[in-house]
């Protein structure tokens, strides 16, 4: 995905937009996550926060590209 958005002058490239929505997904999830309980069986959470967030990230960006 090539491009950038402007905004009032400031040029910001898509995977940052996309970064930040995920980074925003990705805190919505861990909520639900931790409410449920299911925390609990992750075994490291840091490393699961971080897959977590490569995942939402990827399917945010198919599903930018594929509404292009």
């Amino acid at each position: 995905m090539i491009g950038e958005a402007s905004f009032y002058g400031l040029y910001v490239p898509w995977l940052m937009l996309l970064a930040g929505a995920a980074l925003l997904a990705l805190w919505g999830v861990r909520r639900l996550l931790a409410a449920t309980g299911l925390y609990r069986w992750v075994w490291h959470p840091a490393l699961f926060d971080m897959a977590l967030y490569l995942l939402l990230l990827y399917g945010l960006s198919r599903l930018t590209a594929h509404l292009q």
